[in-house]
């Protein structure tokens, strides 16, 4: 296990984010934020807090749940449990900057742009990350916004953990063991 972002380091990334939204969006009069769910909410929660208590306003704030979205739903490899979709405004015509933990092979966001269309066409959708795993992408989705880039191999899975549901903010890789191969 090695640790890309340690506690302090987190906060700093989370602050720039925010700030990079404040100087592109300003006031957020025409711009809304959506999270993914569900990790790509804890995120979410996160900028849009830290948003709020430099601007000193309310940012228009939702969440979306792609489970019916993905295109792995039906293929019976795991269950996927779908969680609460929740986008009490008009996304018509507005900047949607869209928002998940990890962008490893695009697909998730894929979804995320699938389910969005339910909900109107935005003039403009924007992606945010933390981590974005710049080698591993299957569809041609780049973030605007990015917390960190990182070099994994495949068989590298990065686990972002937050305060609020695991102990402490930190973002770390973890080597997985290797499948062992079957003799005839």
């Amino acid at each position: 296990m090695k640790t890309i972002l340690d506690q302090h380091k987190f906060r700093v990334v989370i602050e720039r984010l925010a700030h990079q939204l404040i100087e592109n969006h300003g006031g957020f009069e025409n711009a809304v934020i959506i999270g993914i769910q569900p990790r790509g909410v804890f995120l979410a929660d996160r900028i849009v807090s830290t948003i709020e208590k430099f601007q000193k306003i309310s940012v228009p704030y939702g969440k979306l749940d792609i489970t019916f979205y993905r295109d792995d739903f039906n293929t019976g490899k795991e269950l996927h449990i779908p969680n609460a979709t929740s986008i009490p405004f008009s996304i018509e015509d507005k900047k949607v900057i869209l928002i998940d933990d990890v962008l490893f092979t695009g697909r998730t966001i894929r979804s995320a742009l699938d389910a969005l269309t339910d909900f109107g066409r935005p003039q403009k959708v924007e992606l945010m990350t933390l981590i974005d795993r710049r080698y591993s992408r299957q569809l041609p989705i780049q973030a605007d916004y990015v917390g960190m880039t990182i070099d994994a191999m495949i068989t590298q899975k990065v686990k972002v953990f937050w305060k609020n549901e695991e102990q402490e903010d930190q973002v770390v890789l973890l080597n997985s063991e290797p499948k062992p191969t079957q003799k005839k």
